[in-house]
């Protein structure tokens, strides 16, 4: 008689790098490499400023993930049904308790690198702050979760988009420039179609789990819609950059990734389930490439 052998439980390391959820800390540096382009092409840069800013985000990014694994967990979104990748509070390879005090370390350390930038940016900086913190914790957390309520895309593309693109901006120039915002946009269009798919992918379990996601409230189909309409935005938007912003023509450099986006319109236009795990990995890509090549145009310029 022979027994099935079961898969042995991931080491500490690539717990917590699960935990962390590496594939997503992209949508973290993308708005302070082109916030600081913007400000750089014009001769504005401080150093210091830009490693606390990069330092804080990802510190945010990476708390959000943790306090979106913590309460999902606690108000049952993540089940055994779930199709994406493995949440370690739910299939229990890290205590409840740990990833809350993980999340709260994460937020903290925020604020210590937000105390300097505060130093740097003033009053501004320390509502900016303060207001991306909450939205962390919000978003997921407390009595109206951001998430569950169909404000999840707002919320991302608002403070993982335009208010840390022009907030890094605003660090390294003390003003709240036209250019930062447009260029904002196309950022923000696309880390907001991470979390399109994401919630594509789990619509049928966050139906079940009262989670109402813009996917569960107005359907598939509309999310599907709403991928498209950020993914072909965000290159659409560019010469809006370039003509209304005063960037140099060279930010049109990002239609360089144009060939990477239309596989992913293919896909989350028609796939479903597990096969959307492969369209999250492909939009983080895109917004990291689109990214870098929208900063080093605004450089080259």
């Amino acid at each position: 008689m022979t027994t099935k052998a079961t898969a042995a439980p991931p080491g500490p390391i690539k717990t917590w790098l699960m935990a962390i959820r590496v594939p997503t800390l992209p949508a973290a540096v993308v708005p302070v490499l082109v916030g600081s382009a913007t400000a750089l092409a014009d001769g504005m840069f401080h150093p210091l400023a830009f490693l606390a800013a990069l330092l804080a985000s990802l510190l945010i990014q990476i708390g959000t993930n943790l306090a979106n694994d913590y309460f999902d967990h606690k108000k049952g979104a993540d089940t055994a049904e779930r199709l994406g990748p493995t949440r370690v509070t739910q299939s229990g390879l890290v205590a409840p308790a740990t990833v809350r005090n993980a999340m709260l370390l994460c937020f903290g350390l925020a604020a210590l690198c937000g105390a300097y930038l505060i130093y740097v940016g003033g009053w501004p900086i320390l509502l900016v702050g303060l207001l991306s913190i909450a939205s962390g914790i919000l978003y997921t957390g407390g009595p109206f979760p951001l998430g569950y309520n169909g404000l999840g895309d707002i919320f991302t593309f608002i403070f993982f988009g335009v208010v840390a693109v022009v907030g890094t901006d605003y660090l390294h120039t003390g003003a709240f420039r036209w250019v930062a915002f447009l260029a904002s946009m196309p950022v923000s269009m696309l880390v907001t179609a991470i979390i399109v798919v994401n919630n594509l992918r789990d619509a049928p379990t966050d139906r079940k789990a009262g989670k109402r996601t813009l996917a569960v409230i107005f359907g598939e189909r509309f999310a599907r819609v709403e991928y498209a309409l950020l993914v072909l935005g965000a290159f659409l938007s560019l010469p809006v950059v370039w003509l209304w912003g005063g960037a140099s023509p060279f930010s049109l450099l990002a239609w360089l990734s144009l060939p990477l986006a239309l596989p992913l319109l293919e896909l989350v236009g028609k796939e479903r389930g597990k096969a959307l795990n492969a369209g999250l990995r492909g939009t983080g890509r895109l917004h990291m490439l689109f990214g870098s090549l929208l900063a080093l145009g605004l450089l080259i310029g």
